[in-house]
């Protein structure tokens, strides 16, 4: 079948981008498939994933940065290991083509959608330890992380997203983002929301999406952050 070709295609692409072949491409699919889709998912892979993924970068972490403290390094850490991030390698790396998804996630655009794509790496870095062992996925880790380490961004660490998008706005001379809840999905415990983020007068609106209002809202304030700093970087003093 066609669709069999493109998921094969993405999934060879996703081996090359990972720097990792795998001997058994089945344990590939599995990390790749949502549990909208089937029985045998990827939910107790990213458990695995999950792990591999915080010890890697604190190590990484930890050998770049021999005087930072114990709390600095966690918050290094925790700006580098979230949802918003892993979905941003996902997208580079075109993970959405390869994943495995039921009509109603395919329909509300799952293979987009941040905690989908965020899920689905850390599946796959459990799979790479399953298909060879733990040194092959933690070196999938630190080829993907290496660039986001050395350039880690000391000006804001310990601050979050809203407050770094707030200052770099008043410093601008700039009227303050709005937040609005675009869309609110499931119900009770299983609910997700769909946060947007308003520059107003510079016509920049993003949206992200979250296990709850506030780190939804947390995430496009990143977005929109990187994207003010892209177009109206601040100009140095002579």
């Amino acid at each position: 079948m066609k669709s069999d070709l493109i998921k094969q295609q993405a999934h060879r692409a996703i081996q090359k981008y990972l720097g990792y072949e795998f001997l058994n491409p089945e344990l590939l699919r599995q990390a790749l498939t949502h549990r909208s889709f089937h029985a045998k998912n990827n939910e107790r892979f990213e458990f695995v994933g999950d792990a591999i993924l915080n010890y890697t970068v604190a190590k990484m972490l930890f050998d770049a940065f021999p005087k930072l403290t114990e709390g600095e390094l966690s918050r290094l850490r925790a700006n580098l290991v979230n949802e918003g991030v892993l979905a941003e390698i996902a997208l580079e790396m075109n993970v959405g083509d390869g994943l495995y998804l039921g009509t109603g996630e395919l329909k509300s655009g799952g293979f987009r959608r941040p905690s989908i794509l965020a899920d689905a790496m850390e599946a796959m870095f459990a799979a790479v330890s399953f298909d060879s062992d733990f040194n092959a996925a933690e070196k999938v880790v630190r080829h993907l992380f290496a660039g986001r380490v050395k350039c880690v961004d000391f000006k804001n660490q310990g601050k979050d997203n809203k407050t770094s998008l707030q200052e770099a706005l008043q410093a601008r001379r700039w009227a303050l983002p709005k937040y609005r809840i675009e869309e609110q999905i499931g119900h009770a415990n299983d609910s997700r929301f769909v946060i947007s983020c308003d520059l107003g007068e510079l016509g920049f609106i993003c949206t992200a999406e979250g296990v709850s209002r506030k780190v939804a809202e947390q995430d496009a304030a990143k977005i929109a952050l990187a994207w003010l700093e892209q177009h109206h970087p601040m100009k140095r003093k002579k």
